[in-house]
């Protein structure tokens, strides 16, 4: 239950910071601007948006993207909930520290964002590594989480089944699927991806997010335009980077409550042309009542390929149904 609402306002003035907010311009059902703030919260300036009203839904996104990736499920979500969406430590308008790429710090970024604006307790829903922080949230504050969305992505740490990262290879799977996990080792590398990326950032993470999507025209120019932009800015690769760097810090981090699983609601979301049922499957295995959903026509960027779907999904797992 919320404490109290409080919208924050941009204080910026810069012709500089307004261009950044602009560039993410997230609007409700009604078509208007959401909100946008960035406050500091545990030691770090993190930028979010809010709008609609009801109960409080927060909104990760994965990498790498940002806030922006949610564009088309926000109208859907707001006549019924209060949405923030936020900007992960390292991306988009928040800022890009040399450390706490771990999820359990990200997962203390978003509970104090939720206390800065006001919120007791809250829903939270995750994309991606944004699931991965959205886990940490619930586990790691408990009392504080009353349903969470874990969405196309695997915990640090937990088996996979065959032809998932980290499981047996599938066969069947070309060698440049995301799914066979080679993305891990080349990311894990220290130095190495920066050099490489640098100057490439568009034509890299537009295959990159191209590849895994059923759907690839449903990343559009704009969509590819936020991921650059993001990139690009100081700091911004590398901090995608250290995610995947502290992968092992997460699992080790995770196993006590892996060990003591969770109790809020969960839906497992999986993507009918990647991931699909495995969500479910190994979230079964850290959580007491999870329920699936696999979404149709879609590949690993659901919000983008089928946002209708899924957001009818989230509106049902949260009233219940």
């Amino acid at each position: 239950m919320p404490l109290r609402k409080i919208h924050h306002p941009v204080g910026a003035d810069t012709a500089e910071e307004k261009k950044e907010f602009a560039e993410m311009n997230l609007t409700d059902h009604a078509g208007v601007r959401l909100t946008h703030g960035k406050p500091k919260v545990n030691g770090v300036e993190i930028h979010y948006a809010i709008g609609g009203a009801g109960e409080p839904v927060f909104l990760l996104h994965g990498v790498p993207k940002t806030m922006s990736y949610w564009r088309h499920v926000v109208p859907l979500l707001t006549p019924h909930y209060t949405v923030i969406t936020v900007d992960n430590r390292g991306s988009g308008g928040s800022q890009r520290p040399l450390t706490g790429y771990d999820t359990a710090t990200m997962a203390g970024d978003v509970a104090e964002l939720a206390t800065h604006l006001g919120f007791d307790q809250f829903r939270v829903a995750g994309e991606d590594w944004g699931a991965a922080i959205a886990y940490a949230v619930a586990a790691f504050h408990r009392p504080r989480v009353q349903q969470l969305v874990f969405q196309e992505t695997l915990l640090p740490g937990l088996p996979a089944g065959p032809g998932l990262p980290g499981g047996e290879q599938d066969p069947s799977l070309a060698a440049d699927d995301v799914r066979t996990g080679w993305h891990f080792s080349f990311f894990s590398l220290p130095n190495l991806p920066e050099l490489l990326l640098a100057g490439r950032e568009r034509p890299f993470w537009t295959w990159y997010a191209r590849r895994q999507m059923w759907d690839p025209s449903a990343l559009a120019e704009e969509d590819v335009d936020e991921i650059v932009h993001s990139a690009e800015q100081p700091g911004g690769t590398r901090a995608i980077l250290e995610m995947y760097r502290a992968r092992q810090t997460d699992a080790e981090q995770n196993r006590p409550h892996y060990a003591d699983p969770i109790s809020c609601p969960v839906l497992a979301v999986g993507a009918q042309a990647y991931l699909g049922d495995d969500v479910s499957k190994q979230l079964a295995q850290v959580a007491h009542d999870v329920r699936g959903a696999v979404i149709p026509a879609s590949g690993h960027n659901i919000a983008l390929e089928n946002p209708v779907a899924l957001a009818q999904a989230y509106l049902d797992f949260f009233a219940g149904g």
